[in-house]
């Protein structure tokens, strides 16, 4: 299967289009920022909590997603994480780190698998924790992308919606994805599928942004480091085509526009 995986003609298709735009004469060496958020609302209980914390060192660790993280070691990823429930609770657990290879990346994951979760509140304030993700995007490196990873298992109950804050400010020029995570199995029968999808369509039309932008699912906590794994490889192979600076202003012409039958900002 080669050194990613499934995922390899992905992955190598990215990444040697990411190459070709570094030999090109870009400016900065940093070709990503990658922001995760954790959702640890009062819907997440203490395993699952563990698991998810887990799910993202495991993720990292794989094979394929070290191969994409250093196969360009002259224009690494830089990474952050925070945990985040209502709009008054963001946490950070990592600060900007460039993964310029393994010892770097082994620092995040011992410091993932041997955090403690702190008293936060019960809501979902997914709005504050993309105000919360510009916030941070603000203080990253330079690089070509910037790419939040909001992960969640419930709608948006608290203040301000996501849908009005997803565009604005830092926002404006970084893609939004999630990682949906369905409900665990319930007696009586298998509902998850049922209830994965309708939250998907939900985090489509209200959170993610951006031309690119994609919804990746975890059915269960348990299933969180593949769907983690799956969603790394898809962000690593994903070259910055159109990049502009996000501390420039902002232009839209009438082809950067997103359609509206997808339903982003």
């Amino acid at each position: 299967m080669g050194q990613y995986g499934k995922y390899g003609p992905l992955v190598k298709y990215g990444l040697a289009l990411i190459a070709a735009f570094w030999a090109g004469g870009a400016d900065a060496a940093c070709r990503l920022a990658l922001l995760l958020a954790l959702d640890v609302s009062g819907s997440v209980d203490e395993v699952e909590y563990t698991l998810q914390l887990g799910g993202v060192a495991t993720a990292l660790e794989d094979p394929a997603v070290q191969s994409a993280l250093f196969d360009l070691p002259e224009s690494p990823v830089s990474l952050a994480v925070f945990e985040w429930s209502a709009s008054s609770y963001q946490r950070e657990i990592v600060g900007w780190t460039t993964l310029t290879g393994p010892e770097a990346l082994g620092a995040v994951t011992t410091r993932l698998r041997s955090w403690r979760r702190a008293t936060a509140p019960e809501a979902t304030g997914i709005g504050g924790a993309l105000n919360h993700a510009g916030d941070m995007l603000a203080t990253a490196p330079f690089c070509w992308k910037q790419t939040i990873d909001i992960s969640g298992d419930g709608k948006n109950n608290d203040w301000p919606v996501p849908r009005d804050v997803r565009g604005s400010g830092q926002l404006a020029n970084a893609t939004i994805n999630a990682l949906v995570i369905g409900q665990e199995l319930l007696r009586g029968g298998d509902n998850r599928l049922i209830g994965v999808a309708e939250l998907s369509a939900y985090f489509r039309a209200n959170v993610i942004k951006g031309p690119d932008a994609f919804v990746e699912v975890a059915l269960g906590f348990d299933d969180y480091a593949n769907a983690m794994t799956r969603k790394l490889l898809r962000e690593l192979s994903s070259p910055p085509l159109g990049w502009r600076d996000p501390r420039a202003p902002t232009r839209y012409a009438a082809s950067d526009r997103i359609p509206e039958a997808n339903n982003n900002r």
